[in-house]
Order: structure tokens, then C-alpha cells, then sequence
């Protein structure tokens, strides 16, 4: 099963047995009452199926063509942006990030800490509520928010692990946007509304 294509030798059964169907229906003697039932010839359901296939295939090359000729083309990409958050010199244009791509920059923020060589155990007492007024406090002195600098400037994994959870928080009670001028591109922080 694993060598031959069953498909294919299914499709090849199937019109060897048409075939033989037609061959015998046409070398059989009739009976007069028979004659009279069928009168057409049985070859021209294959005729009908045969040409039904060549429009198909005909179909698929054209689509085969357009494929192609798209494959070569690279139009350019559009994304709704908000003219405030537009830099003097170069403009970005942002577009709403997925969970997923937050979770990208979180790993990527995560993956640069620097490690420490030793361990010690100490109680962290960072609420999700402080980092909440601490991003209103950044938001306040600034209209927008680079992700991966704000967690450079977090002193340990647990403020970072809060802080995640306290945007994802602002995110669901509709407080902040995250924002992404392209793929794999900074995500900035904005408050929304403003």
C-alpha cells in the first residue's frame, strides 16, 4: 500500500470497468424489447465524462498560470495607522498586534535578562495593581511605549512576569492598544483613546 498510488489504480479499475461494461452492452445480442428501452449508446456517458475531465484539466492549467504570474508579483503591504504616533523624519505605520506576537516579545524580553550565578531566595512584593499605575505614570510622561525597553528597564523576572500580566490586564478592560509597524517590528504600548 505503501509503494502503489491506491488512488490512482482505483480511478484505473473504475475505467477499466466502465470500459468493459460499454464493450459487453455493445457485443451482447439483444433482446427487441431490450432495443427498444435503450436506445442510446452507452458510449456517451464516457464521451460526456471525458470531456467534463478535459474542462477540468483545462481549468486547472489556467489556474496553474494565474498562480504563477502572482507568485512573481510582490505588491505592497498597507496597514491603518494614527497619525500621532508618526515620527518627523520616517513615518510608522502600526497595526494591531496578536496575542502571539505578544508573547514573542515577552520570550524575547524573558531571553535577555542576564542570568545571575547565584540564587537567593527573597520575598517580591510586585502587584499587578502597582504595575498598572506604573504603566499609566510612563503613559502619562510619554504617548507611546516601546515593549522590549520597558522590560530592559524592569529589574528582575518578576517584575517583568507582573508587568506582562498587568498589559495583558489593561488590554481586556480596553485601557491600552498594542500596536506593531511590521512583522517582527517593535510593539509600542499607546494608550487607547488618546
Amino acid at each position: 500500500m505503501k509503494e502503489l498510488d491506491l488512488e490512482v489504480a482505483g480511478e484505473f479499475i473504475l475505467m477499466a470497468a466502465t470500459l468493459l461494461q460499454i464493450k459487453v452492452r455493445m457485443l451482447l445480442p439483444r433482446s427487441p424489447e431490450d432495443m427498444e428501452e435503450e436506445e442510446t449508446d452507452p458510449r456517451t456517458e464516457l464521451v460526456r465524462q471525458l470531456l467534463e475531465y478535459k474542462r477540468f484539466k483545462e481549468v486547472a492549467e489556467s489556474l496553474t498560470d494565474i498562480e504563477d504570474r502572482q507568485r512573481r508579483l510582490f505588491p505592497r503591504s498597507y496597514f491603518d495607522w494614527h497619525k500621532q504616533f508618526r515620527k518627523q523624519e520616517k513615518e510608522i505605520i502600526l497595526k494591531e498586534v496578536s496575542l502571539f506576537d505578544l508573547l514573542s516579545a515577552f520570550k524575547t524580553a524573558m531571553d535577555n535578562i542576564p542570568e545571575d550565578a547565584y540564587h537567593a531566595v527573597a520575598e517580591e512584593t510586585v502587584t499587578i495593581e502597582e504595575q498598572m499605575e506604573f504603566l499609566e505614570i510612563q503613559l502619562n510622561a510619554t504617548p507611546q511605549l516601546c515593549f522590549l525597553e520597558l522590560m530592559k528597564a524592569l529589574k528582575n523576572r518578576v517584575q517583568i512576569v507582573v508587568t506582562f500580566m498587568a498589559i495583558l490586564e489593561m488590554i481586556r478592560t480596553r485601557r491600552i492598544l498594542v500596536q506593531q509597524s511590521k512583522v517582527f517590528g517593535d510593539i509600542w504600548i499607546v494608550r487607547r483613546g488618546g
